[in-house]
């Protein structure tokens, strides 16, 4: 086991349920079977909180370079990427809406004039 495909949805539960039991990190990962870097802990997702808070546009490689970067053991950017999205962090592309022309608003309000007068 160890990498990112390899985990199922199972083993990812055990790895939640481990934790929250109190497990340490090398005991959760000989547990399930998969390598230290698959399992992040409350601290290491909280130290991933403050480095996505800093910089909002951060790619999933850079947060992880940082995350690396102040920490003694390395996680991967599947792992980083997985506990994103367990947290609730995503990225949102924007969306374009058209803009409003004179021509769009009057047609838009005649159509609702008219809605309302076949009511009548």
């Amino acid at each position: 086991m160890g990498k990112r495909k390899d985990l199922s949805e199972f083993d990812e539960g055990q790895i939640v349920m481990a934790r929250r039991l109190g497990q340490s990190i090398s005991k959760t990962a000989a547990l399930v079977g998969c390598s230290l870097s698959a399992v992040i802990d409350a601290r290491g997702e909280r130290r991933l909180g403050r480095v996505v808070r800093s910089n909002r546009r951060a790619t999933v490689a850079q947060i992880a370079q940082e995350v690396n970067a102040g920490s003694d053991w390395m996680v991967s950017e599947y792992t980083v990427h997985r506990s994103l999205l367990r947290m609730g962090l995503n990225s949102h592309r924007p969306v374009r809406v058209p803009i409003l022309t004179l021509s769009t608003d009057e047609r838009a309000n005649s159509e609702h004039q008219n809605w309302t007068d076949a009511l009548d």
